[in-house]
């Protein structure tokens, strides 16, 4: 794993990425629903191949600044940077052509379709073929086809999921249709992947292998990586960058090692004195 540099704007990222311009770049960003500020002053720089991890206590803001990020909600303050271009003007499909794909909390699959339907929908855009050639089928409807058929079997590859191509994505197991909503999230061709909770429902095994995997995606596809996650093993062993978010606020940026050690992570995960009461009741 490369050494963790500090970098302009109040952040940090692997020395392999130092000269390299951020892939994205959170500025001051906020938004408040009526007078409540859900986000606030919220910075990030993520370098090009960067693994990083958000995570915090329920109710922190983190999956809003997911919603922020792709554009679910325009932000109410601050500027979102994806490789240096403001993402200010743009919607959700805008954000998604540019470059930023997600997976969600609740898994969202087209359940009646096939897995490799559910792959190929989010290869549309790759393919210029018109409806009428599609009706007619065309020679370069056929082509574009098979390309298709070539590329989702190719991604579904990456987690063995081939001989499931027929299969309707509504009666996979919850562990393979997580690791489908990522296939499918790739299949856009993103430059930065967020994944929320993507170990959530998993036994440890197959988060175990899905570590690995995230690794082997960010090393073949040359992408940064945000994750959300509440399994400290899987955001400990795999982000090299952790941000904390309580209240809506980043409390701590760092190494796994620098966060697992701050006196303010461990106040907003076990509560303000917790400790020092523990000590007292074992005196009396």
């Amino acid at each position: 794993m490369d050494r963790i540099v500090p970098v302009p704007s109040r952040n940090l990222m692997p020395e392999r990425d130092l000269y390299k311009a951020p892939v994205l770049e959170c500025i001051n960003l906020g938004i408040s629903f009526g007078g409540l500020k859900a986000v606030e002053d919220f910075n990030i720089a993520l370098g090009p191949t960067e693994i990083s991890g958000l995570i915090g206590p329920n109710g922190a803001g983190k999956t809003t600044v997911f919603n922020l990020l792709t554009k679910v909600y325009q932000p109410t303050t601050g500027t979102i940077l994806l490789n240096g271009k403001d993402t200010h003007a743009m919607d959700t499909a805008a954000v998604s052509r540019a470059g930023i794909a997600r997976t969600f909390q609740n898994i969202r699959l087209f359940g009646s379709l096939t897995v490799e339907e559910n792959i190929t929908v989010a290869l549309n855009r790759q393919f210029s073929y018109s409806t009428l050639s599609g009706i007619l089928r065309t020679p370069k409807f056929r082509r574009e086809e098979k390309a298709a058929h070539e590329r989702a079997l190719e991604l579904l590859s990456i987690f063995g999921m081939e001989s499931l191509a027929d299969v309707k994505a509504g009666s996979l197991p919850y562990g393979a249709q997580r690791r489908l909503e990522i296939t499918r999230a790739l299949a856009t061709e993103p430059k930065v992947l967020l994944l929320d909770e993507p170990a959530a429902g998993m036994n440890p095994s197959e988060t175990a292998e899905l570590m690995e995997n995230i690794r082997c995606i960010r090393d073949r596809f040359q992408i940064a990586v945000l994750l959300i996650e509440h399994d400290m093993n899987l955001v400990m062993n795999i982000c090299e960058v952790i941000g904390v978010l309580n209240f809506g606020r980043i409390i701590a940026k760092g190494t796994p090692a620098q966060i697992q050690a701050n006196p303010a992570v461990i106040e907003a995960y076990l509560g303000k004195g917790k400790e020092g009461k523990d000590e007292n009741d074992s005196k009396n």
